[in-house]
């Protein structure tokens, strides 16, 4: 059952339909303006007489606290200053894995450059084999961390178990959650109280519904603050390494109320195919795109042939705007004094760089031209 409250409605007038859903042996939840009646509770006719209450309406599906019909007007998610969801769309670039300092740093400086507004990179890294690189850990993670500080990015990174949610959150601005943790359900519960936004990826085999029960059990357990992505699903096709499934963008707009991205990099596994779908995934309606983006894609020890340059991804950046366009929609720009000071941090960070390879060198001074 789904309580929508008037507009003047306070806090006490929600927390009377909160208790009278309790009292009649149900559990509610409050969404926005909306109290959701997540099992029994109180009769229409009662608490359509409550003060504050506006209306009572049925609310049949399965997941009861992401459905579009509790929030209509949708979520906006905020990783740091950034905010994920409305028109302006949010673009997440870095390498598929963090594999050194100068790599991370190159990219997340490329990357923040060309106009997008967070960095991905993994530290932890579930591989099909277990003798591929699985990432560096928690060294990772602080030279992730040390990138984003650099260009002036939060961090998204994904999160294997439960165990360490804390560990990640310590450094990552937008926990993700990887296409087989999907339905890993303690991972998912012990994301419900971590504080953190989360990016939710959709499994390779995961349906559209099972992928929103994924996200109801983070906001069940206490986080509203859920991202979903299309990463592509395994069908028959060969061609590809998977399905980019661009019809999850317009259902999950019409099914729920949380921000959704695309991530064309999984989704085909081919850098020549990442920007013709990134663009159609844009003008679907997608609220953001996440792309992997590595300095020199031939030597990336993971998923190297996914992944795009600098360059071009700052060309997919500049078409992007134009078909953007088109939507009457634009990509999110940086914001003028956090740009300034991303400048004043490349500057530095550059002066550093090129102070270690004149050291390297045996150069003495300032000769970096020498």
């Amino acid at each position: 059952m789904l309580v929508r409250m008037d507009e003047g409605a306070g806090s006490a007038d929600v927390e009377n339909v909160v208790r009278a859903i309790a009292a009649g042996g149900g559990d509610a939840r409050v969404v926005g303006s909306s109290v959701v009646a997540v099992s029994g509770g109180a009769g229409e006719r009662e608490l359509a007489g409550l003060a504050g209450v506006a209306s009572v309406e049925p609310h049949a599906v399965p997941y009861k606290l992401v459905g579009r019909a509790v929030r209509p007007e949708g979520t906006r998610v905020r990783v740091g200053p950034v905010v994920v969801g409305g028109r302006e769309v949010v673009v997440a670039a870095g390498p598929c894995a963090v594999e050194s300092r100068g790599q991370v740093l190159e990219a997340a400086l490329a990357v923040a450059g060309a106009g997008a507004r967070l960095l991905r990179g993994g530290a932890y890294k579930p591989r099909t084999s277990p003798y591929s690189f699985q990432g560096l850990g928690e060294e990772g993670l602080e030279l992730l961390a040390e990138a984003g500080r650099a260009a002036g990015l939060p961090v998204v990174t994904e999160v294997l178990t439960a165990e360490e949610v804390a560990l990640v959150a310590g450094y990552a601005d937008l926990l993700q959650v990887g296409a087989r943790n999907v339905q890993n359900f303690a991972l998912l519960k012990a994301l419900g109280a971590a504080g953190k936004p989360v990016l939710l990826k959709r499994g390779m085999s995961t349906t559209v519904e099972e992928l929103l029960m994924s996200a109801e059990y983070v906001v069940a357990h206490g986080n509203p603050d859920v991202i979903l992505c299309e990463r592509g699903i395994r069908t028959f096709e060969t061609s590809t390494r998977n399905t980019l499934d661009l019809n999850a963008v317009p259902v999950l707009k019409r099914l729920t109320h949380l921000p959704v991205l695309v991530d064309p990099s999984h989704g085909t596994g081919r850098r020549d195919m990442v920007s013709p779908l990134a663009k159609a995934a844009a003008v679907a309606g997608a609220d953001g795109l996440i792309i992997e983006v590595h300095p020199r894609p031939d030597e990336a020890l993971s998923d190297g042939p996914q992944s795009l340059t600098p360059g071009l991804f700052a060309s997919l950046m500049g078409g992007l705007a134009g078909h953007l366009a088109l939507e009457n929609r634009s990509l999110a720009p940086p914001g003028g004094a956090r740009r300034e000071q991303r400048i004043d941090d490349i500057d530095r960070q550059v002066r550093r760089l090129l102070d270690e390879r004149d050291e390297l060198a045996g150069v003495r001074g300032d000769c970096h031209s020498c």
